[in-house]
């Protein structure tokens, strides 16, 4: 399930450009912010959007609960802000490197869409560039150096996102 590289005692972290949870939820208050400034038109009804946005939101929730869970298993923090402890490659792990910031964005698109909050649907991109440089590409470059040749074989066979 996790690696521990032997005998290593780094305690650096990745030096992400803020924790990912602030990054999202900025992005949710500026898109409700923007949508009660400058209401934009959405184009789907409302029975299907709770459809659509519902399916995400549970979707992205199990997404998360498994990548936590599977870094709670292996007793390693969530949080960028801390060393990490061992590489996880199994489980969630074993099908995306990113599942909980993937759950995230289910999380994030599915609410835009219950909501109607076209807005929030725009700030996807802006968001999404912003978690995958100021956040993923510092995790795996992080990685990178504290696992070595196990987190380049990790990244060889697993997707960074699906």
């Amino acid at each position: 399930m996790a690696m521990d590289p032997a005998g290593q005692t780094d305690t650096g972290t990745a030096g992400a450009i803020a924790r990912p949870p602030l990054l999202f939820l900025a992005a949710f208050l500026i898109g409700f912010v923007l949508d009660r400034l400058l209401r934009l038109p959405f184009p789907v009804p409302g029975l299907v959007t709770w459809v659509i946005g519902g399916s995400m939101i549970l979707i992205g929730f199990a997404l998360f609960a498994a990548g936590i869970r599977n870094f709670m298993r292996a007793e390693t923090p969530v949080p960028t802000n801390e060393p990490t402890r061992v590489l996880v490659t199994t489980g969630i792990h074993g099908w995306t490197r990113n599942p909980i910031y993937f759950g995230m964005f289910l999380i994030y698109g599915g609410i835009g869409i219950a909501a109607q909050n076209s807005w929030i649907l725009v700030l996807t991109l802006p968001l999404a560039i912003l978690i995958r440089y100021g956040v993923v590409a510092r995790e795996e470059a992080y990685l990178e150096r504290r696992f070595g040749d196990a987190y380049r074989d990790y990244r060889q066979t697993v997707r960074r996102w699906l």
